[in-house]
């Protein structure tokens, strides 16, 4: 049986009467010009997501967001990885989020809920996936992306990226033009998988900063590992001050 989420709704079987998201119709300006109309109780609806999640989240505690890919099978080498990751987060005083899908998100949630730590997922409504995994303890469906984006940047104090597909990178590099542009106070970033993000740096590094689009000092904001307890160390540094904050330079 087929689920259809759209926010806290789920649809099944001849109730599902429309393919397209909430982000998708709100930015698609297309079509006739009842929009005019009809946008501006869209707004009552993006600040119930936001009262939503603040509410949810406000008591939760220092917590790590956990990122990757919803394609990893669970008999992945990086599946372990992300069980491994919730896990000794959850053993350090972290509660876990993730985006509450499949592969490496429910790694992250399963090894923080076996641990008996706090185990988070923020939904998102899409075409191709619905519901939050099953060892996520509390959940939050959302319909629109920037809301989504913003709990986990408010409630995150770190992020682990585990290798990931466009979901992954579009989550990975809005944190760190967060941190370069200074919108955010700047918190660590650990991508987990040398073999897998070497490639990515190095044309960040052979490319983007060769030819000036980027700084050195942007680079440094992301800690490249396989090293899951040096991971977890670096977001136990940071949360008792030790870490040494990146100064990113303001692009010119």
């Amino acid at each position: 049986m087929r689920d259809r989420y759209k926010g806290p709704v789920v649809e099944r079987r001849g109730q599902i009467h429309d393919e397209s998201t909430t982000d998708q119709r709100l930015l698609d300006s297309r079509g006739a010009t009842d929009w005019v109309h009809t946008d501006p109780w869209r707004v009552l609806r993006i600040q119930a997501e936001f009262v939503e999640g603040f509410g949810a989240l406000a008591e939760l505690g220092p917590a790590i967001a956990v990122f990757g890919s919803a394609r990893t099978p669970s008999d992945h080498a990086f599946y372990a990885v992300g069980e491994e990751a919730g896990r000794k987060l959850a053993d350090a005083g972290f509660a876990v989020i993730t985006g509450g899908g499949p592969g490496a998100m429910e790694a992250a949630n399963k090894g923080a809920c076996e641990a008996g730590g706090t185990s988070v997922g923020l939904g998102i409504e899409l075409p191709f996936e619905s519901g939050l995994n099953q060892w996520v303890d509390k959940g939050i469906n959302f319909r629109y992306f920037f809301a989504r984006k913003t709990m986990f940047v408010k409630y995150s104090q770190g992020f682990v990226v585990l290798p990931g597909g466009l979901g992954t990178l579009d989550e990975l590099f809005e944190a760190l033009t967060l941190v370069q542009t200074r919108k955010v106070t700047s918190f660590p970033i650990v991508l987990l998988g040398t073999a897998y993000w070497s490639g990515l740096l190095g044309w960040l590094r052979d490319t983007a900063l060769a030819e000036g689009k980027v700084s050195a000092a942007d680079l440094d904001m992301m800690i490249l590992t396989d090293d899951v307890d040096e991971a977890v160390a670096i977001m136990v540094a940071a949360r008792e001050d030790r870490w040494p904050t990146p100064s990113p330079e303001r692009p010119e």
